[in-house]
């Protein structure tokens, strides 16, 4: 069982990344959350299965038909315990 905190910088915003990453969680069975963050950068926290935690990475990587995806950075947490996998609005 892994966690991890994933940042994704370029255009990510306005384009259904959250609604992707959302998808992408439920198909591999992930628990965590996604957000938008000031200054246009996507926050993505992710645990499940190691195998299924390093596919949603490789999926952040991609993003959605119309995202730019310049740079995603990982940080592996403790394990937070979450019950299942949100979108965080403003």
């Amino acid at each position: 069982m892994k966690t991890y905190k994933i940042h994704i910088i370029g255009t990510v915003q306005g384009i259904s990344f959250r609604q992707f990453l959302f998808d992408k969680a439920r198909e591999l069975e992930l628990k965590g959350f996604c957000r938008n963050l000031n200054g246009g950068a996507v926050e993505v926290v992710v645990e499940g299965r190691d195998e299924n935690v390093n596919e949603m990475i490789t999926a952040c990587k991609q993003g959605p038909k119309h995202a730019d995806v310049k740079e995603v950075e990982t940080e592996e947490l403790h394990h937070q315990g979450f019950k299942e996998f949100k979108i965080i609005k403003f």
